[in-house]
């Protein structure tokens, strides 16, 4: 269930927000009037929703290449090439 508060609040309850978005790992949203404005989360679950975004940005283009019917390379391959960096550190 979202967490939803006046934007009034992030002035006058900012600590109250802060511990809302680390305690429950929850963005809080935040309102103007009665509509939505803002959302305010932890860094942490921030870089964990970028990361997402990321990995499935990256799914997409491989999904697309697939599609396309670009190649690309065995399981075991790519596990010799890991290993290969791993063990040139």
């Amino acid at each position: 269930m979202p967490i939803i508060k006046s934007i009034s609040s992030l002035r006058h309850r900012t600590r109250e927000i802060a511990a809302i978005c680390h305690d429950q790992d929850e963005p809080v949203y935040l309102t103007t009037n009665g509509e939505g404005d803002l959302v305010v989360m932890s860094i942490d679950h921030y870089e964990r929703l970028k990361a997402r975004a990321d990995l499935f940005e990256k799914l997409g283009v491989a999904q697309a290449e697939s599609a396309a019917g670009k190649k690309g390379i065995t399981h075991k391959q790519m596990m010799t090439k890991l290993r290969r960096r791993i063990n040139a550190r």
